[in-house]
């Protein structure tokens, strides 16, 4: 296992630089058309897996960095770039995740390719599990998977909401209950093959920022699936159903992680890199903006009520990339996150993000408030950072019962 380090080593920093190259030269200059049009950026989705950004095999090298720092510095450049479309790169990241936190070595090595596809057939996934009535609550989700035994196949009936690339996935990982009566110890995900019968896109979403990404509805309507398509296969999901209904009889016992719950945690920390990426963004569009924008006779960044403004905001950013960076290399050493370090970073991240965004808009003053300067973009993208994968306040709810080992509520 790798020492942690400050410092990245000289490979980490070449592909840090090729990132961020990309995200200079291709994602900038096209984040403001494809906000306007509020639709997937597929030409640079296909130019990210040209230059083999978009690839199984790049992100499976971030993800397999034994310094952990691989997959956050990456997101960190791509989101620098733009949110929208670097979420619509890396939104197929998350149900990917769903399958390695949950799924077989067979499932891995089929789906997540077809999740993909090819640079000359470019595909996307997604992972749904929030619901219209169950998105903090994943106790209320109401989507069900019955087995058909006589089959052996699952028939999914429900309908998720705020699913990224939901309806124009090649592949979906959907959440479902199995069993009412164990809360979420009864949920289990299921792959969604391509072109399945029942499987239809509902509303899709006119957000106030990452307009880039395909955010909607995902209906299923006696959606059948085949039995293979369990992660993790059925043995092992009656074997886990078992022990939680042996623990419920007995009354209580150790806590069981449901899967929607794994795959949120093991992205967590991705996400806060996420933030810190718009936040850098801003920042530096508005240390510039300051150095070279004049009033009474001088540089305004000459004020100190500017020059601490921008103090602060590459204080926070730093102190984010920091959490950040601890809870990823906390993850790939094994170590417990006993005082939920990867919420933590998330949560500080997410809430620097919105902050220093609003701070770059007032700095640039009316020009900030226009789309002439991409700071009005960066601000409205930065709130989603404290809703997706776990609110502020759920954060602070994981964070609390964590360190107080309390049911607070």
């Amino acid at each position: 296992m790798a020492e942690f380090t400050m410092e990245l080593n000289d490979d980490q920093k070449q592909v840090r630089d090729w990132i961020h190259g990309f995200a200079a030269e291709v994602i900038r200059p096209a984040a403001a058309e494809w906000d306007e049009r509020e639709e997937t950026p597929w030409p640079v989705i296909q130019e990210a897996a040209k230059v083999g950004i978009y690839s199984v095999d790049f992100y499976a090298q971030q993800f397999f960095d034994p310094t952990g720092l691989g997959i956050p510095m990456a997101m960190e450049e791509l989101f620098w770039g733009d949110a929208g479309i670097a979420l619509s790169i890396v939104g197929t990241g998350l149900a990917a995740i769903g399958v390695v936190a949950n799924g077989t070595e067979e499932q891995i090595g089929t789906w997540i390719p077809q999740m993909y596809g090819d640079q000359n057939d470019v595909k996307v996934a997604a992972f749904c599990s929030s619901e219209p009535d169950a998105g903090s609550d994943v106790g209320a989700m109401r989507t069900r998977a019955v087995y058909d035994e006589a089959k052996d196949e699952w028939v999914l009936n429900g309908t998720k909401t705020w699913a990224t690339n939901g309806g124009i996935a090649n592949v979906h990982i959907v959440v479902a209950v199995v069993d009412p009566e164990l809360g979420t110890k009864g949920h289990a995900s299921f792959i969604v093959p391509p072109n399945t019968p029942g499987l239809s896109q509902g509303q899709k979403f006119k957000k106030h920022g990452i307009r880039a990404s395909h955010t909607a509805e995902v209906v299923l309507e006696d959606c059948r699936i085949p039995g293979s398509c369990l992660l993790g296969g059925k043995e092992k999901l009656d074997e886990r159903l078992a022990r939680a209904r042996e623990r419920a009889r007995a009354g209580g016992g150790e806590r069981v992680k449901n899967a929607a719950m794994a795959t949120f945690e093991a992205s967590r920390p991705a996400v806060g890199a996420m933030a810190v990426g718009t936040a850098r963004a801003a920042y530096e569009v508005a240390l510039d903006y300051a150095k070279t924008r004049t009033q009474f006779g001088r540089p305004i960044i000459d004020n100190q009520g500017v020059a601490f403004q921008l103090a602060d905001m590459r204080t926070q950013i730093d102190a984010a990339r920091l959490l950040v960076w601890r809870a990823s290399w906390m993850a790939v050493a094994g170590k417990p996150f006993t005082s939920a370090e990867g919420s933590m970073s998330k949560l500080f991240a997410s809430e620097v993000a919105k902050k220093v965004t609003a701070q770059a808009v007032q700095i640039l003053g009316g020009n900030g408030y226009t789309r002439e300067y991409p700071v009005e973009r960066m601000h409205r993208d930065s709130a989603i950072y404290t809703i997706f994968e776990g609110t502020s306040e759920i954060q602070r709810l994981v964070i609390a019962r964590t360190i107080s080992d309390m049911p607070i509520r």
